[in-house]
């Protein structure tokens, strides 16, 4: 096994582990790092996507397993992505490396901003409990376009907007962790009929988002604080938007 491959199977285990203290995928983060690192920009795309399906789908199961999900109010979310992150996959190969990369930057600092600032409803608030197509499918088309698009998983686009929409933000972590992995899939499944194909890097990074994200999952349900990591979150997405508009700038 060589040293690149050591090193993304460190990467996505790490960054599957501490994203997954949050309850989202570690996607936008990892896609920047693994091109600094020597992975083509179109291979790290769907690999990101790889890495968040295999990593949400552990946690998705453990909210299954504890009763935490609301199908029906996932539902729309989920229909709305799929259909969209093909689309977004198919449309990043239209679009200039520079301009995908300034989109990923602006992404980044929006999600970073909203798990530094973003509280959501607060003191005696009677959440919805209702189960609406409209406002969660157009959520979803935005998250399953940007996920196709930039190679990331789009939980940080569904969060903030179904909080904004009134329902329980622990309703919406469930809802957040089930939707990411069927978008993550789709745009990876585009990306690998395109030829974007490297196999021996998703296989490592796949096995490493497995373990990261299952032992993430178990270790924030029973020894964390989620709103601290979600600030620590917050702060790791701000500087990796950063490191990418510097590297933009001066090179």
């Amino acid at each position: 096994m060589d040293s690149l491959t050591v090193l993304i199977f460190g990467l996505s285990f790490s960054f599957s582990f501490i994203f997954a203290l949050g309850g989202i995928g570690s996607a936008a983060a990892i896609i920047p790092v693994l091109t600094w690192v020597g992975v083509p920009f179109n291979i790290a795309r769907p690999t990101g996507l790889f890495i968040n399906t295999l990593s949400m789908g552990g946690a998705t199961y453990s909210n299954i397993k504890g009763g935490r999900l609301d199908f029906k109010l996932g539902l729309p979310v989920i229909v709305t992505s799929l259909v969209m992150a093909p689309i977004g996959a198919w449309s990043g190969h239209f679009f200039p490396t520079q301009y995908i990369l300034i989109a990923l930057v602006v992404f980044l600092m929006f999600a970073s901003c909203m798990m530094l600032f973003f509280k959501g409803l607060k003191g005696e608030v009677v959440y919805r409990d209702d189960h609406p197509f409209v406002g969660p499918a157009f959520v979803g088309v935005l998250a399953g376009f940007f996920s196709g698009l930039l190679g990331v998983g789009g939980g940080a686009l569904i969060s903030p907007l179904l909080i904004l929409q009134g329902f329980n933000p622990k309703k919406i972590a469930a809802i957040t962790a089930f939707a990411v992995p069927f978008s993550s899939l789709a745009g990876f499944i585009t990306y690998a009929l395109m030829g974007s194909v490297a196999w021996k890097i998703w296989i490592v990074a796949g096995v490493a988002a497995c373990i990261g994200g299952y032992l993430g999952t178990s270790v924030m349900h029973k020894r964390m604080q989620p709103s601290a990591v979600k600030k620590f979150l917050g702060c790791i997405l701000f500087l990796v938007g950063l490191r990418i508009l510097l590297d933009m700038i001066f090179t």
